[in-house]
């Protein structure tokens, strides 16, 4: 009898540590709206803006430009944010790249973070010229590129652009690795305004589940801002923005701009990051110019999340010049 119960406690404290372990059901109770401007969401360093206008329109761009801590090397490096993140998401790797003497800038691309959330018609060379132009306001001439996500759109877009501005490139898992216009036909805008207008914590948890090969508690920190998002008076807005995004990245692949690259370039990711990601990402090394493979055994689409000790020591070596990929055959 007391095996039964000892067993019994152990396989209730087991399912509990287990559900601990993945989002709950529920958002907490005491989450509510948040700023879609991310006024409420701190940032690790002064947060300033560049003015301009775009299609008519005043805006601005907010950015991070953050000196080296020690001794510096004398470049700079981007770090270019996923459309699901911004550039506060890059805080750890800000204090990984100063620390090794980077001068590290962070924006926030139009339409995300703490940058103006205009209804425009958004493309992936919309933000690699406002990149461009912010890079210009800095007068760096030449910068090392570090991407997440639809960051490696806009860099791949960027490289292609301008060629002379750019030292090294390495994207953690990019998307965009496909010509979407060969898979679908092309959706009404208000049809996919519709879709982010609905957007709830269920799917919001879902996107953000798919991410990572095993969930830890405190990746509901961005399941706590997006869904503050749709509990705001802005969200119809920040709606329509995101909806205008999603259009963007299927009008405007960057597939043909990888030929043009010339940039050494590190293709790195979670291999975990849907069936076809090692794959499309061997691809992507291979079509570059100059490009090289990294692929993270077991780990999903946010690496410096989830296995920061397995991605940094790769990404620091390569931005360093040495060879730490798989590299196409003949090079």
């Amino acid at each position: 009898m007391h095996i039964i119960i000892l067993t019994t406690a152990l396989s209730l404290a087991l399912a509990t540590v287990a559900s601990a372990q993945e989002p709950p059901p529920a958002p907490p109770a005491d989450w509510g709206p948040m700023s879609i401007n991310l006024e409420d969401v701190p940032y690790p360093h002064p947060v300033s803006f560049m003015s301009f206008t775009l299609e008519g329109q005043d805006v601005r761009m907010a950015f991070m430009d953050v000196a080296p801590s020690g001794n510096t090397t004398g470049k700079s490096v981007i770090l270019l944010h996923g459309m699901n993140f911004f550039g506060e998401a890059w805080t750890d790797t800000i204090e990984v790249l100063r620390k090794e003497g980077y001068r590290v800038v962070v924006p926030d691309q139009i339409g995300y973070g703490r940058s103006s959330k205009p209804i425009l018609h958004y493309s992936i060379s919309t933000h690699a010229a406002n990149t461009k132009r912010l890079l210009d306001h800095l007068k760096i001439a030449t910068t090392d590129i570090v991407t997440h996500s639809m960051g490696g759109m806009v860099a791949s877009r960027f490289a292609a652009s301008y060629p002379d501005a750019v030292g090294s490139l390495a994207m953690i898992n990019q998307i965009g690795l496909t010509d979407a216009r060969a898979a679908r036909p092309w959706r009404d805008t208000a049809e996919v305004y519709k879709g982010a207008l609905a957007r709830d914590y269920a799917e919001i948890v879902k996107g953000m589940r798919a991410y990572y090969v095993n969930w830890k508690p405190e990746y509901m920190k961005y399941v706590k801002i997006h869904y503050g998002w749709t509990k705001s008076g802005d969200w119809p807005r920040m709606a329509m923005v995101r909806a205008l995004q999603q259009q963007a990245i299927y009008a405007d692949p960057v597939v043909y701009d990888w030929p043009r690259i010339k940039a050494r370039t590190l293709v790195i990711g979670g291999e975990k990051d849907g069936p076809n990601f090692p794959e499309q990402a061997r691809r992507v090394a291979e079509t570059v110019q100059n490009g090289q493979l990294y692929l993270i055994p077991s780990i999903g689409h946010n690496p410096q999340f989830e296995a920061p000790d397995k991605l940094y020591p790769p990404l620091l070596r390569f931005l360093k010049g040495e060879d730490v990929g798989v590299k196409k055959s003949g090079t």
